[in-house]
């Protein structure tokens, strides 16, 4: 990808969180493909040739404060990429542990090792976008630093935590929008999120199966009349992290075909999202 090189990854190094499968994989292939170095982590060694793979389960502190340890030997870090997340049918702890609170223990964890300058690109997901009806606990949780307390807090909380899934997304949306003037002031480092609509990976295969395909087939897909696939998530959150964004920090873009749009300005009722009692 030669002609891409103004992209600015050539010869940089990207550590790219679930990038065994998914969108995290397609990330991941893109990146190595646009001449950067790839330091892929999940709980699963990826298919694709990557740099290095550090085995991590982002529910479990210690293993992603040993994988911090071993990426901050890997710097200078230009870029991280954030696509590792987990369905609500894992239950909600888990979920929110996995999707918010690890990923966010990483992200903390390797930024001394970052590039003055780099950038941060996070998967959260369209599923996020009530961040703001939510306020008052999801400050509460941002609050928390310490990933084990953050656990306990999230465990006296469970009306906070509610499905895992739609929280642990309002989550990153919320602590990416937290760190971008203080990002951007200490270190000029950029931090942003997209916001995925359905996209068609194997993490959708246990969220079908609780959900039913009928819901999925009747949700809308303004653009394509289909779901995303994987590399169609992965070319904007590239392209979003790009140092070419040089102004573009702290936002979330909504690649999810115009719905939450169509949501935000009361184009699509909210309730035509809702499972019917038949899905349930």
């Amino acid at each position: 990808m030669a002609d891409l090189d103004g992209l600015g990854y050539r010869g940089t190094t990207a550590v790219v969180t679930g990038a065994s499968s998914g969108m995290g994989e397609a990330t991941a292939r893109s990146l190595a493909e646009l001449g950067a170095e790839v330091q892929a982590v999940d709980v699963k060694e990826p298919s694709i040739a990557t740099a290095a793979f550090h085995a991590t389960d982002l529910a479990q502190p210690d293993q992603v404060a040993a994988t911090v340890d071993k990426l901050r030997d890997v710097g200078p870090i230009d870029f991280v990429f954030s696509c590792a997340g987990v369905s609500h049918t894992l239950g909600p702890m888990t979920c929110m542990l996995v999707n918010y609170v690890g990923a966010r223990q990483l992200i903390e964890g390797v930024l001394p090792a970052m590039a003055d300058g780099g950038g941060i690109a996070i998967v959260a997901s369209q599923a996020g976008m009530g961040w703001q009806m939510n306020m008052a606990s999801n400050l509460e949780l941002l609050a928390i630093e310490d990933p084990t307390e953050a656990r306990r807090w999230c465990e006296a909380h469970p009306e906070a935590v509610r499905d895992g899934y739609s929280s642990s997304k309002e989550m990153l949306i919320l602590y990416a929008l937290h760190r971008a003037k203080g990002l951007g002031e200490d270190r000029r480092i950029r931090i942003n999120c997209i916001g995925p609509g359905p996209t068609g990976t194997a993490f959708m295969t246990p969220t079908i199966a609780d959900l039913g395909q009928e819901y999925f087939d009747r949700f809308p897909y303004p653009v394509l009349g289909r779901m995303a696939k994987a590399e169609e998530q992965a070319w904007p959150l590239i392209l979003l992290n790009s140092p070419l964004n040089a102004v573009v920090s702290g936002t979330v873009l909504y690649t999810d075909q115009g719905v939450a749009g169509a949501l935000s300005t009361g184009v699509l009722d909210p309730a035509f999202l809702m499972p019917t009692q038949s899905e349930l």
